[in-house]
């Protein structure tokens, strides 16, 4: 039974019987979720904690440790800083810094208007490149914070 009648569960439940409820479907499981609510709503990972035979604080679990999966709407742009250790040796925590002073926002978080989307992720496996900034799906590295800054400014003109 899913929560509601809302068309969008039934494309998650597809999904999770197309990989016969296997609790390894749990990562596939989540991106089509997110691809259909835009975001991963609290609903929707109890019911497939539920449909996976799987703990909440699992599914949670996972949800949360990878940097591409969201537990609220994203903004107009997203921007990720990467917080792995090449990056915050060389400067990733200034640069966040910047960025959250600069929208008044933290990390994770978005901008009331909807419009910037901050993010950090543990790792994005650019270490050649640290520190890494991705604006737009767009990767950049070796930036200092005042490079980050610029191309902040020019991703969101």
């Amino acid at each position: 039974m899913l929560p509601t009648n809302d068309d969008r569960y039934k494309m998650v439940e597809k999904t999770m019987k197309k990989l016969g409820y296997e609790r390894s479907a749990l990562i596939e499981t989540l991106h089509t979720a997110q691809e259909t609510f835009g975001y991963l709503e609290i609903d929707a990972l109890k019911m497939i904690a539920k449909r996976l035979r799987l703990p909440y604080s699992k599914v949670y679990g996972v949800a949360t440790f990878y940097h591409f999966f969201r537990l609220k709407p994203k903004g107009e742009h997203t921007v990720v800083v990467c917080t792995g250790t090449a990056c915050y040796i060389k400067g990733a925590n200034e640069i966040l810094d910047k960025f959250e002073k600069k929208f008044g926002i933290k990390a994770g978080e978005t901008t009331s208007d909807a419009f910037v989307s901050l993010l950090s992720a543990r790792c994005v496996g650019s270490c050649s490149l640290a520190p890494v900034v991705i604006y737009d799906n767009k990767v950049a590295g070796k930036l200092t914070s005042q490079d980050a800054l610029d191309k902040l400014e020019e991703t969101l003109s």
